[in-house]
């Protein structure tokens, strides 16, 4: 795992400085502890942190083809590599490295833009052709590894990390503040978009060349949804064989792998595979908690899944490692926290995750989890609560005007959600498993402009998804948008940056294209039956994990966030969305701002999100459009959270 950078003028004879790619560089040096090194050809540059995985001596980056005139930068993994270096060796390629990074230079040498079609792993890369001047570069299908872009006046810039781009003197920071109303209904940004004015995310399963025609993006992989004749017995042999083949790529590693183990299914799911491959091999297991202030039956004692990870640990024999962490620790780290996640990703589940990587640290290098399981199988209540209100919109027939006729009605904004629901088609309400602020809330926030035009660019992003998926079933439709959205946007986005923050690589099993491609052909029969979901997994792991995991209600990743934001955190909520001058009561009605922090310590409706959503928003701020004098007071957070 690594992280890239690059800058390409249009000019050919503006030569790019070595010292701006080194600045880049160094930015997002957490992802890359072990090496760097640098690549200029007179109007482009390249550059490479590097966190060695495979081929630790011979594996440095830039890679090259035989003549270098191919040079090549890369994040992530090939896990088929192996195969492809043999193939692309008996049509006569010379391979230097024993590193799948060399794989890429070649394939492109033979097959050109395609080359990724033969890719299996995660990734985002790019590739400098002197011959042709010309620059590629592409992203994994399912949005695995992160890509950001910036084509300004003359240049283009690209990195893993936006950071990484505002070192360049060219790249404002400025926040879009159509973004920012998205990320208040949404909790993250979609994309292609970020919070910051022209920066950019290349989309999963998308490549970007630029040369002298100009700049080029297109799509090289979807996800199609059509079901395959199969019997249960047949679908679960086909699952266990893919899962455990998933698996097994992905221990390829020359370095010590561990598991994130919550005691859940998805992460005892890989365990037990992984336990299976590796024989007697003992296998190091990590799990985070929440030291509890609070009597028993209390938000914060109740948080701790501690007792369903070491019952998993312990049937497979783990060693096993625990990680409390306090609310002091929560507040210190929250700064640093926003400073590696880039832009506002208002998911508490951050912070446990930067610790336990930081845990794992000490111990391994590579971890295996369980993220994806849900997406592809249909893991989620929320799925079927949908499906059920479908079909009692199939049965009592147009119902389009009963949001608009009950407007007048004093009912909660949870109510009014669920009418909203019943009221319009999935595809005018689904935004997605995680609610940002509710539409109530976000219209004082921001205002009756601001809030329609937000509400018609939601509809924007996602309609294409709901588009592609027009003939397929209401819990795939679900699943889809989940899987281009919410997915990569949140969920995977966190996963990669907290982890890289420490120099942890993360391994998910779940989302091999060719398994994610083989769970759209199933029914919605063998993803969700009697009343729950992952049926597929709970049955091909019947026989591998203990019944209380495999039984065991999804609870999703409980926290005590919201006991301590209005509790032992009361202060720092409103010394931070309070304070004068504060971003929150700038760009938001301080008023509106107000009501949410006085609603959520008075425990009311909706919840902790508004307040966690708007505190993510000012802690970001601080960190990357404040002058900077004010950004590196913002930073103390940092400082305090790299002694612990």
């Amino acid at each position: 795992m690594c992280g890239i950078c690059g800058v390409v003028n249009f000019s050919v004879a503006e030569p790019v400085a070595r010292e701006l790619i080194e600045k880049m560089s160094d930015a997002q040096s957490h992802r890359g502890p072990d090496d760097f090194g640098y690549f200029i050809d007179r109007n482009a540059g390249l550059g490479h942190r590097r966190l060695s995985i495979i081929d630790l001596s011979g594996g440095r980056q830039p890679i090259y083809n035989e003549d270098e005139s191919v040079a090549v930068v890369f994040n992530g993994e090939i896990y088929n590599y192996a195969e492809l270096t043999a193939k692309l060796s008996a049509q006569g390629h010379q391979f230097l490295t024993r590193s799948d990074t060399e794989t890429i230079v070649h394939s492109y040498e033979q097959y050109g833009d395609d080359c990724v079609r033969d890719f299996r792993g995660m990734f985002a890369f790019a590739i400098w052709d002197r011959r042709k001047r010309r620059l590629f570069i592409a992203r994994d299908r399912l949005g695995i590894k992160p890509l950001y872009y910036y084509a300004g006046p003359g240049f283009l810039a690209f990195a893993s990390e936006i950071k990484a781009l505002l070192q360049h003197p060219g790249v404002p920071r400025e926040i879009d503040l159509q973004s920012l109303d998205l990320y208040l209904a949404l909790r993250y940004v979609p994309g292609p978009k970020t919070i910051f004015k022209g920066i950019f995310k290349l989309q999963p399963g998308h490549a970007m060349s630029l040369d002298a025609s100009g700049l080029h993006i297109r799509k090289y992989w979807d996800l199609e949804y059509s079901e395959t004749p199969r019997s249960d017995a047949a679908a679960i042999e086909e699952f266990q064989a893919l899962f455990e083949e998933s698996v097994r790529l992905r221990l390829i590693a020359e370095v010590p792998l561990g598991v994130f183990l919550s005691g859940g299914l998805d992460s005892s799911a890989a365990l037990a595979m992984m336990s299976r491959i590796n024989g007697r091999k003992r296998i190091k297991t990590f799990s985070v908690g929440y030291e509890a202030s609070g009597p028993s039956g209390s938000e914060a004692a109740d948080s701790n899944e501690f007792s369903f990870a070491r019952e998993a640990a312990s049937h497979f024999g783990a060693e096993h490692h625990e990680y409390r962490l306090t609310h002091s620790e929560f507040r210190e780290s929250a700064a640093l926290m926003a400073y590696h996640l880039d832009e506002p990703l208002a998911d508490p589940s951050c912070l446990p995750l930067y610790y336990i990587s930081k845990l794992a640290r000490n111990h391994i290098t590579v971890v295996l989890s369980g993220e994806g399981a849900d997406e592809i199988l249909g893991g989620y209540n929320l799925y079927q609560r949908l499906m059920a209100i479908e079909r009692l919109r199939g049965k009592i027939g147009p119902i389009a005007g009963l949001a608009r006729a009950s407007a007048g009605l004093p009912w909660s904004e949870r109510m009014r959600s669920y009418v909203d629901r019943i009221g319009a088609p999935l595809e005018e309400h689904y935004r997605g498993v995680v609610k940002g602020i509710g539409a109530g809330t976000r219209l004082k926030l921001i205002g009756d402009d601001r809030f329609q035009r937000s509400e018609a660019r939601l509809d924007e992003v996602f309609a294409p998804y709901f588009s592609h998926t027009q003939n397929t079933s209401v819990l795939n439709r679900m699943l889809y948008a989940d899987a281009r959205v919410w997915l990569p946007e949140n969920l995977l986005l966190k996963a990669d940056k907290m982890t890289m923050a420490t120099g942890v690589e993360l391994r998910v099993p779940f989302l091999d294209h060719k398994l994610v491609e083989f769970a759209a052909t199933l029914p919605d029969s063998m993803k969700i039956r009697g009343g729950s979901g992952k049926w597929l997994l709970r049955n091909a792991m019947g026989n591998e994990l203990p019944p209380a995991i495999l039984n065991r209600t999804k609870k999703g990743f409980p926290s005590p966030t919201a006991s301590w934001l209005r509790l032992e955190l009361r202060d720092f909520v409103r010394d931070t969305l309070l304070a004068s001058g504060s971003a929150s009561t700038t760009f938001f009605s301080r008023q509106a701002v107000e009501e949410v922090v006085k609603r959520h310590e008075e425990k009311k409706a909706p919840g902790y999100q508004e307040v966690w959503s708007l505190m993510v928003f000012e802690l970001w701020h601080r960190q990357f459009i404040l002058q900077p004098e004010h950004r590196h007071k913002a930073c103390a957070y940092e400082s305090v959270a790299a002694t612990t």
